[in-house]
């Protein structure tokens, strides 16, 4: 299997692909790329608007970490549950949190992370107030739920997984959300589970 992944250790776009790979058991080799590096022409090339992660698959490139995610669950393990097509009521819940990770997940505390840790501009209350808006319906949804749509892991529990269990590092804490911090473990005790890395204290 000649597959490469392009992302960076911190970046929860690229965990969320990482965590995949892990628990697929797919053989992948990583290749860091540091926002500088996203903007040369052999990395636009990849992907013309120099984000990352980026999957290269037997010369097959795709962009998007929950694209990404879609393609490994379908092409490599499609009876696993990862994408639970077959429900369609569960399909319709994962595609729902998919929504929500590029949504509210990406412009609350993925965005107060940029910006408290990386010194990225924004506005740090606003993006805090966004979060604690969805923690609170998150709380709320987990009660009585092992994982965000069912039972067993989807695919939605990873795309979400990775700035929730960072959001300490954009001044949000979690201990007004005893479900989330629950589901959390959940999440981290699976099978081949790979933590990403704390950003160092500041």
């Amino acid at each position: 299997m000649n597959m490469i992944l392009y992302g960076t250790p911190t970046s929860g776009h690229t965990h969320r692909v990482e965590l995949l790979l892990e628990m697929l058991e797919l053989s992948y080799a990583y290749e860091t790329t540091p926002t500088e590096a996203r903007r040369s022409a052999a990395f636009l090339r990849l992907n013309p608007l120099g984000q990352i992660p980026v999957l290269v698959d037997d010369g097959h490139v795709l962009c998007d970490s929950n694209a990404i995610l879609l393609y490994l669950a379908r092409r490599y393990a499609p009876k696993s549950g990862w994408w639970p097509e077959e429900y369609p009521l569960a399909l319709s819940a994962t595609q729902r949190w998919f929504s929500i990770a590029a949504g509210e997940l990406r412009n609350g505390p993925a965005t107060a992370r940029l910006i408290e840790r990386f010194n990225a501009p924004g506005d740090l209350a606003a993006a805090q107030a966004i979060a604690h808006e969805l923690f609170a319906f998150m709380d709320t949804h987990l009660a009585g739920r092992r994982f965000l749509v069912r039972d067993t892991p989807t695919l939605a529990d990873l795309a979400c997984y990775s700035y929730t269990a960072h959001a300490p590092e954009g001044g949000i804490s979690l201990t007004a959300y005893p479900q989330i911090r629950a589901w959390l473990a959940r999440v981290e005790n699976l099978p081949r589970f790979k933590p990403m890395p704390r950003l160092p204290e500041r």
